[in-house]
């Protein structure tokens, strides 16, 4: 099994690309060893250390390190801790754990929410993906729609333009009822 690497816009985080399906459907985030319990493989990225968070997306695994490691000391036992878990045919979450999607709460979305998150499906989240993270619709609330960042965007230097530059002006464009565009913690 040979597994890719690619750097991220954010330095904290490094895209793993394990060459298969990683998440067939959605995406699961552990900000923390404790939010790990739903993953076996979140599990074992979070045991060798150093890791302060595990993002899976449909092919690819975002790993956060904390400040105090160094890539070249960290990488290795977390490529190892990748091809053992995918050689040994583990299963990524545990049986009936939640997987995330764009979608957020419950009930019927207005017209307004329903066109912000077409646009958030097709056109930003295929390209966050490409960094190694994901932005997920939290809400619309007088004209400022509230997104949460996950993976290497959250906590990225860059984010802050990605969200004022490129996601609000796209979204003020398309959809003149939005005003801003903010990220939810």
């Amino acid at each position: 099994m040979f597994i890719q690497t690619e750097a991220t816009p954010n330095p904290a985080t490094l895209k793993f690309l394990p060459g298969r399906v990683v998440m067939p459907s959605g995406t699961a985030d552990f900000p923390s060893s404790e939010s790990a319990a739903r993953s076996p493989l979140a599990q074992a990225l979070f045991a060798g250390g150093g890791v302060e968070g595990v993002f899976l997306g449909s092919d690819f695994v975002t790993v956060t390190k904390s400040a105090d490691q160094d890539w070249h000391v960290v990488k290795p036992a977390l490529l190892g801790a990748i091809m053992d878990h995918f050689t040994a045919g583990r299963p990524i979450l545990a049986e009936g754990a939640a997987v995330a999607t764009s979608a957020a709460g419950a009930g019927e979305d207005s017209d307004i929410v329903v066109q912000i998150k077409e646009l958030l499906d097709t056109r930003v989240r295929p390209a966050v993906a490409q960094d190694g993270g994901d932005i997920v619709f939290h809400s619309f609330e007088e004209g400022v729609v509230y997104l949460h960042m996950q993976g290497s965007c959250s906590g990225c230097p860059s984010s802050t333009a990605t969200l004022k530059s490129g996601i609000e002006n796209m979204l003020r464009h398309y959809i003149p009822e939005v005003v801003e565009v903010r990220a939810v913690l």
